[in-house]
């Protein structure tokens, strides 16, 4: 027979910190600072959309050099696609 609820018991009543840790409320988040977009151009040869792997937003690039401003989450996958360039300030 299994006398675990016993154990359990007894570490409840042996340690302070489970109880704090227990009894404690949740911590707040941290404020999140959003990152600015990045700048991004098509140098394809015809039109390009693409969704966002994290926002799954949906980019359109209509034709060659268009420029589109990709959020932050996002353009370390549109890195990945050849012929999206990101522009540098």
């Amino acid at each position: 027979m299994c006398n675990c609820g016993k154990k359990r018991n007894q570490i409840k009543q042996q340690s302070p910190v489970f109880n704090q840790v227990v009894n404690s409320q949740p911590m707040p988040s941290p404020s999140i600072q959003k990152k600015p977009p990045v700048m991004f151009e098509y140098t394809g040869k015809t039109a390009l959309s693409v969704i966002g792997s994290i926002t799954r937003k949906n980019y359109r690039f209509n034709f060659p050099g268009d420029k589109q401003l990709i959020e932050f989450n996002d353009a370390g996958s549109m890195m990945g696609v050849p012929v999206l360039k990101k522009i540098t300030n």
